[in-house]
């Protein structure tokens, strides 16, 4: 078997597609899919707790279409309001942080 630092690349994953685990139970790897702990981390790792978190500034422009994107959240360098709550577009002045309704971006 080659080592892991011979072995192909990939650049896309299906839920299918198995890794190597090391079950400290068993003793030994199994082979564990995607799916599997995918499943398994969403069960036992829903409470991510974090001090801080960084978002990459961008300007307003930059942002996706809020529709469809409904929570997402982003930094932008130009809004043009600072109001909590108010829906921003780009062109202005303030350092705000943004959210996505679902229709369109809001200061918050």
């Amino acid at each position: 078997m080659p080592a892991i630092n011979q072995l192909p690349t990939v650049t896309q994953v299906s839920g299918g597609d198995q890794f190597p685990l090391y079950v400290t139970s068993q003793g030994d790897a199994r082979r564990c899919s995607v799916t599997t702990m995918i499943t398994y981390m969403e069960a036992n790792f829903s409470n991510v707790v974090a001090s801080t978190v960084q978002t990459t500034p961008s300007t307003f422009a930059q942002l996706p279409n809020p529709v469809g994107n409904t929570g997402a959240r982003a930094f932008v360098t130009d809004g043009s309001t600072a109001t909590f709550g108010a829906t921003v577009a780009g062109g202005g002045s303030n350092f705000v942080p943004v959210y996505s309704n679902g229709t369109v971006w809001k200061v918050g």
